[in-house]
């Protein structure tokens, strides 16, 4: 199933995935379970979810560049 001879491709999406869980299911739950909430809840919440998409923007940015060599499959190489 998973051949030692490739190499990993550069990609970490587990980050990715859970900052923007974060921003769009867990900081709306909290919200929405903080009764009553006013301006500053709302506005704490709304900055937690931008801060966990921009975070999650920038991850995926630095680590979704494959390259070529991260591809290539050990059979090409020995031709």
């Amino acid at each position: 199933m998973f051949d030692s001879h490739h190499k990993s491709t550069g990609t970490q999406y587990t980050m990715t995935v859970a900052l923007l869980i974060v921003a769009f299911i867990f900081s709306p739950a909290v919200l929405i379970l903080s009764r009553p909430f006013g301006y500053v809840s709302v506005s704490l919440a709304l900055a937690c979810s931008a801060l966990c998409v921009a975070f999650a923007w920038v991850n995926w940015r630095k680590y979704s560049q494959l390259t070529i060599p991260s591809l290539e499959t050990p059979h090409a190489r020995s031709k």
